[in-house]
This record gives C-alpha cells, structure tokens and sequence, in this order.
C-alpha cells in the first residue's frame, strides 16, 4: 500500500540511507538483518538524545516485515517512546521507503520495538534523567 508517510509533515527522520546492492539477497531483496540494524542505528540515536547518556540494545519486540526493501529504496526509520522506564527506553521504529524519489508517496516496510538502557562509562546501568516538558 503506497500512502504519504505520516511522519514528513509532523516527525523528525532519525535515520535516512539508501539501500545499495551490497545490502541484498541472491533474490534482490533487501536483507532483513540489514534492514534491522539500520533501525537500531536510529533507535539507539533517539535513546541516546533521550537520556543524554549511552545506550545498549537489551532487547527488539515484534518486528514486523510488512513488505520487502529493494536495491534503490531510500531508507527512513522514524522513532517515538514506546515506555520510559527507570533505565530503559522502548523505542517505536517504524521503517519507511520511498522508492520515486520525486514523490513524497513512501511505503511502510517495517516496524518493530527496540530497547535501550542507560549506562555510565563503566557500562552499568544509569537513572534517566526525566526532561522538562
């Protein structure tokens, strides 16, 4: 289903590439391990900006392929908090291309739930400070 992302008018990006021949199968399709760590690249910009401290990947919830990248696609991963915990951040990443890249029609491809935590420079575990809102 082509439709106009939601997120141009109203989201900031937290990560946009291309997906390149490198990044596919024998089939052409891009790979899905490829395609997840782009969206925990962007998941874990947005905790980090978040928290204001460095993150790790504790866990990733109901991915979901909705339909396949191709070779060409540009790639955009869309964030938004899930749940803030104490230490940990879930992180909503919604995946989307754009396949005419004069158009602003785009397909969402992909979505899944990542989680970070908070750690000190001696990788434990550390508080999030709330933001004002």
């Amino acid at each position: 289903m082509i439709t106009k992302n939601p997120y141009l008018d109203n989201r900031h990006t937290s990560l946009r590439t291309l997906a390149m021949p490198a990044d596919s199968n024998p089939s052409g399709d891009i790979f899905g391990g490829w395609l997840m760590s782009q969206m925990d690249i962007a998941g874990g910009f947005y905790a980090r900006q978040l928290s204001k401290s460095r993150v790790v990947t504790v866990a990733v919830e109901a991915m979901t392929f909705h339909l396949p990248v191709f070779v060409g696609d540009e790639v955009s991963c869309y964030c938004e908090t899930e749940r803030l915990g104490r230490t940990s951040i879930a992180v909503h990443v919604e995946t989307w291309v754009r396949r005419d890249i004069l158009s602003d029609d785009s397909i969402k491809v992909t979505e899944a739930v990542y989680t970070y935590v908070a750690i000190d420079k001696d990788r434990k575990p550390i508080a999030i400070k709330k933001q004002e809102t």
